[in-house]
């Protein structure tokens, strides 16, 4: 399937679910093409979960949705040996981690003993329980959620596990069109069902011509600029790493596919890197106090470094 098609279809069958939302569903299109993760950021009730269990059911994969609290352990996300009344034998009990799509619901609500089971699983795409190694399905996307403004109760993530998620989505508040037509479909009842539009072996397809499409040597020149642009900036104390430019390509390769190309231009490194770098800096706590964000000197980075011909 063609990328265009495929992504005009997932929005319109997402908006079964879901009023607007279209640049989140394109967004985790890409992480999914591209193998990758994203954190969702956002107050309660904005439509964080909805968006994603529309999305898996869309193009037909397995989700599950785990809600983490300060009390869950490992074992309760990746499963554990337990024993069989029945059979007298013990039997491993796979966890909610072994679905294709994963919502991992307030993830700064958990330790970061059971975060880092949860990272754990997303880079290695593997779990092991008492001693044996469990492959996780393919594919597999994590979305973890997080609400921007509790402070209580809550483990932030470090920089090295932040440094996992390929991007960071910001959702906001509907505007007054999309809020006004969301209340006239609830009043209504006119939500409905998503249907299926493909099955894993197609987006397994999907994901493999991906990784076809092309990047030239201006344009790995052009990834590697900004993201030591990032690093050697004096206001910055720690800047975007090797992964990150990983995932700057992977994911500028995925967003080309859904334009319609076979290969990356400039545009698509810089729409997506401001979702798959900000999260990565840390800015120096005098420039942070002064009111720089790390978006600002992404778009700052952006606009300075020459752009490939």
């Amino acid at each position: 399937m063609d990328g265009k098609v495929f992504i005009e279809k997932l929005k319109k069958e997402v908006s079964k679910a879901v009023v607007g939302k279209e640049d989140v569903i394109e967004l985790l299109a890409v992480a999914l093409l591209s193998k990758g993760h994203v954190l969702l950021e956002g107050v309660p009730g904005v439509a964080k979960t909805t968006v994603a269990k529309a999305f898996a059911s869309a193009i037909g994969l397995s989700f599950s949705r785990i809600q983490l609290t300060p009390d869950l352990m490992p074992a309760d996300i990746i499963g554990s040996v337990v024993y069989d009344q029945k059979t007298s034998e013990f039997r491993v009990r796979k966890g909610p981690i072994f679905a294709n799509v994963v919502l991992a619901d307030e993830i700064n609500r958990a330790t970061p003993k059971t975060q880092s089971a949860l990272l754990e699983a997303m880079q290695e795409g593997q779990v092991t329980i008492e001693g044996n190694t469990y492959s996780l399905p393919k594919p597999f996307l994590v979305i973890a959620t997080m609400n921007p403004i509790e402070y209580e109760g809550v483990y932030s993530l470090p920089e090295a596990q932040l440094d996992r998620f390929m991007m960071k989505i910001q959702i906001g508040y509907p505007d007054k069109d999309e809020e006004l037509l969301l209340l006239k479909r609830k009043d209504k009842g006119e939500f409905n069902t998503v249907e299926k539009i493909m099955d894993n072996k197609e987006v397994t397809s999907l994901i493999d011509e991906v990784s076809k499409i092309k990047a030239s040597e201006a344009i790995l020149k052009y990834i590697y600029e900004i993201s030591t642009r990032t690093r050697n900036d004096e206001r910055v104390l720690l800047g975007a790493s090797p992964r990150a430019s990983e995932h700057l390509l992977f994911a500028s390769k995925a967003l080309a596919f859904l334009r319609g190309r076979s290969y990356i231009i400039p545009d698509d490194v810089k729409e997506i890197a401001m979702y798959v770098l900000p999260h990565r800096i840390k800015i120096k706590a005098e420039y942070e106090i002064d009111g720089l964000k790390a978006e600002d000197l992404v778009r700052e980075i952006l606009e300075e470094i020459e752009v490939p011909k």
